[in-house]
């Protein structure tokens, strides 16, 4: 059987991977010169900067998986425990860590010492935690109200929301909680932690994306036998009509230019992440990573070493639903985004910037909005021999590492049979 993927991404790659897995003769075609997507990398100043901060919880079991295939698991640095620090208002801080006690009780401390929000609020989040178990996000009804208005519903004042619950939604589902999805926040908060103790342990490469995806796919792709073809755009289907099946592994905003008319996803709209990478001449964050709330800086990074930069620190500061981020110009977030550095990093205030360089994504994900559920397709299209894969598919999960590599996998099982 020849299979031709078209894109290489994380779904492709699966794809391709679990084809080749099963005896096909596989041929992958990317447009351009580095697989990995949406999670790649660039040269700057003789260092690598990522284009966005991807992180993988403990619970993304098919990514790990993913990962381990391509012989690569060992440069993802997982917490031992979940533990992330909350920057607030002028060089004060706290923390989210998670217990050992069996969930859901293992976050039960973390919540009722959780400095931002009054004693009130902090007993109101636990109660609205254990209402949240309750739910299926299966359940189709979920997906036609926003999760905002479930935590009003259950007590959550425009506090809480915006220094508790906007702190997880904003980074996985590229949204705040006003506009999220319902399914998709329990689909979050289910999955990563509400039902296990340990699913949102966070991993933070050590290295560069282009490392940790493009040259260990590359790797693993060749020793599988996949015929990889970088800088190949596939521009219609007759381009691989020699073939007999291709899975589509292209994002959603080009699946319509290349299968016009065979899958409606314009309803599924957009929205942008935008990353500002700050090279400081000494060390100012002394965490691999933070959270911050009543700040637009929303969660940063120290990519120092994973980056290669040998003087200072590089601080990545990641902007997730970035509308108007993503329309600014360096000079104009540099000027937002530094001085909120110093603020929120006391030794940030002495520091000297000695470069500023921002990544845009204005179509990052699909906006997950109610209403999204029914617009993500399957695997499965009316044309018997070609399949759909990438993480605007219908996955059950957001758009992200793990709901991508599931949906090349469910598109590699779908063209097998």
């Amino acid at each position: 059987m020849k299979v031709a993927v078209v894109g290489g991404g994380l779904a492709g790659i699966a794809a391709a991977l679990a084809c080749a897995d099963q005896g096909a003769s596989v041929t992958l075609f990317e447009a351009r010169r580095q697989l990995g997507g949406a999670t790649f990398s660039i040269e700057r100043n003789g260092h690598l900067v990522d284009n966005g901060q991807h992180v993988a919880l403990r619970c993304c079991d098919a990514y790990l998986a993913f990962l381990r295939r391509l012989g690569s698991e060992h440069l993802l640095e997982m917490q031992p425990r979940l533990r992330i620090p909350v920057l607030f208002g002028e060089g004060r801080r706290t923390e989210l860590r998670r217990s050992n006690l069996p969930a859901p009780l293992h976050l039960a401390g973390a919540l009722l010492r959780y400095q931002p929000l009054s004693c009130r609020e902090r007993v109101s989040a636990l109660l609205a935690a254990n209402a949240l178990r309750r739910l299926d996000p299966g359940d189709a009804k979920l997906d036609e109200r926003t999760f905002g208005e479930w935590l009003r519903e259950h007590g959550q004042s425009d506090r809480a929301i915006a220094a508790l619950w906007d702190l997880v939604v904003l980074p996985t589902l590229n949204l705040r909680s006003e506009e999220a999805s319902l399914a998709l926040a329990v689909k979050v908060f289910r999955t990563g932690l509400l039902d296990t103790r340990d699913g949102a342990d966070i991993g933070v490469p050590a290295v560069p994306l282009s490392r940790l995806h493009h040259d260990s796919a590359l790797a693993a792709l060749e020793a599988a036998g996949v015929d990889v073809r970088l800088g190949a755009r596939v521009r219609h289907l007759d381009d691989v009509s020699d073939h007999d099946a291709v899975i589509v592994a292209v994002p959603h905003t080009a699946v319509e230019s290349l299968l016009p008319g065979l899958v409606d996803v314009a309803g599924l709209g957009t929205s942008p992440i935008v990353n500002v990478h700050v090279h400081f001449d000494r060390r100012v964050l002394h965490e691999p990573f933070a959270a911050t709330i009543d700040s637009p800086l929303q969660w940063i990074f120290d990519r120092t070493a994973s980056s290669g930069v040998q003087e200072g620190q590089l601080v990545s500061v990641s902007v997730s639903s970035a509308r108007e981020e993503h329309l600014l110009s360096v000079a104009e977030l540099e000027e937002r985004f530094v001085p909120e550095l110093r603020r929120l990093l006391p030794d940030a205030s002495g520091a000297r910037v000695l470069d500023v360089a921002v990544t845009h994504e204005p179509q990052a994900t699909f906006a997950a909005v109610p209403g999204t559920g029914r617009l993500r397709p399957g695997p499965v299209t009316k044309l018997d021999r070609v399949f759909l894969a990438g993480s605007w598919t219908d996955t059950g999960w957001p758009a992200t590492m793990e709901g991508a590599v599931r949906s090349g996998n469910a598109a590699a099982k779908a063209a097998a049979r």
